[in-house]
């Protein structure tokens, strides 16, 4: 798209708006079927069917496998030069289903990029809906961004269930870590200093870093979940283990702080001889850094529907693999409210809110407020410019590593 009108701009926002009014029903089915079927991370092959599906019936060029991730979906439509991406998040929690409302998450992504679609050749757009994968585990944005398949993206719009409308948050940068202390074992009773305890070790790491967590920047924690520590009670444990979880405000604290987590880890094992196996669990989530430009469109969209967004700008949510995403490219994640009964995320309550009629009526309002971002970025020939420049720089910085 060369020129820009207000005409042909309002004439966009008015059809993208009817193409996800259009698809309503199917949208809302597609969301219910995600919850009634919830799949956990590298799990979500129903799930990832679904999203193919709707997109496949819509007239996408759709792949399901990308990047050694067979539950990713990759689906384009449309030739235009600014490539903007719709990030559909599907994955559940175990045990407790989609409390984290990622049900809604993917079908207002795919309704967005339904609606950008049926304007696509008006506004000079390419639409690019990818399906995310165990955001919830081991970050597939993050993996998808190290594979290329962000490479040509100039935008990436989501949104993401809560309990009330918010736009500009950012959240904790998040990495974390599978340990495996392995001892020796022995009779407990007839001869224990025979054996190295692991469990041991497992129960000095975990003092240690729980000592450490004063001397820790405001804003980081650490979690921890010991997974075994042993089978017999009479047996010196030659096996144990955890899961550490760090997170922190920025990427940067984030590296910092993991150096004193892992040497009480090191520590324990010193202190008890066990061996000290450290694995990373999926990748670092970085903190995330909403586009000023996007989140204003958002704005200006949802309170069009009858919405007033809170200013969360300066707050910290929890964390999302969407942050890798907008350290490289413009990217906006808002969240979408709706009536969860004062539950919060990641409880089974909140997931039972996820196919309430406010949530249906959240992935029609997100669905249509993204379009209109979408629309809004590819019909305002500065901001358009500036992410095409960026993404220009994007690719002559890897040529010039290549």
């Amino acid at each position: 798209m060369t020129t820009t009108s207000a005409s042909s701009r309002e004439r966009a926002l008015a059809v993208s708006a009817a193409a996800v009014r259009g698809q309503s029903q199917a949208l809302v089915a597609l969301s219910h079927s995600l919850h009634a079927e919830p799949e956990t991370a590298m799990l979500e092959y129903r799930s990832a069917a679904k999203i193919a599906g709707v997109a496949e019936g819509a007239g996408f060029d759709v792949t399901i496998g990308v990047a050694d991730l067979p539950t990713a979906v990759v689906a384009t439509y449309g030739t235009g030069d600014l490539v903007i991406a719709l990030c559909a998040e599907y994955d559940a929690l175990p045990g407790i289903g989609h409390a984290c409302g990622h049900n809604v998450n993917g079908a207002a992504s795919v309704g967005a990029a339904l609606g950008l679609a049926a304007v696509a050749d008006l506004v000079g757009i390419t639409v690019k809906l990818i399906g995310t994968p165990a955001e919830e585990d081991i970050g597939g944005k993050a993996l998808l961004l190290d594979a290329g398949v962000f490479d040509d993206v100039a935008a990436a719009l989501m949104v993401h269930a809560a309990g009330e409308d918010s736009v500009g948050g950012s959240s904790l940068a998040v990495g974390a870590w599978d340990v495996v202390y392995r001892g020796e074992p022995a009779h407990a009773a007839l001869a224990p200093w025979e054996g190295v305890n692991a469990l041991d070790a497992v129960t000095l790491a975990r003092t240690a870093v729980g000592l450490l967590r004063q001397q820790l920047p405001p804003g980081t924690m650490v979690h921890d979940v010991v997974l075994g520590g042993g089978d017999a009670v009479n047996v010196i444990p030659d096996t144990a283990r955890a899961r550490y979880e760090l997170r922190a405000r920025t990427s940067e604290d984030l590296a910092r702080s993991r150096d004193r987590i892992r040497a009480c880890l090191e520590a324990a094992a010193l202190a008890t001889g066990a061996r000290l196996e450290l694995t990373p669990h999926g990748a670092d989530f970085g903190d995330l850094r909403q586009d000023d430009f996007l989140t204003r469109a958002y704005a200006g969209a949802v309170r069009a529907l009858g919405r007033e967004p809170v200013d969360r700008r300066g707050d910290v949510m929890a964390s999302t693999d969407m942050g890798n995403v907008s350290h490289v490219l413009p990217a906006l994640h808002p969240t979408i409210g709706y009536d969860t009964g004062g539950a919060h995320h990641h409880t089974a309550p909140f997931a039972e809110f996820g196919v309430s009629p406010g949530a249906d009526r959240a992935v029609l309002d997100a669905a249509t407020a993204l379009a209109h971002v979408g629309v809004a970025l590819a019909t305002d020939p500065v901001q358009r410019g500036r992410c095409l420049r960026l993404l220009a720089d994007r690719r002559a910085t890897a040529e010039s590593r290549t």
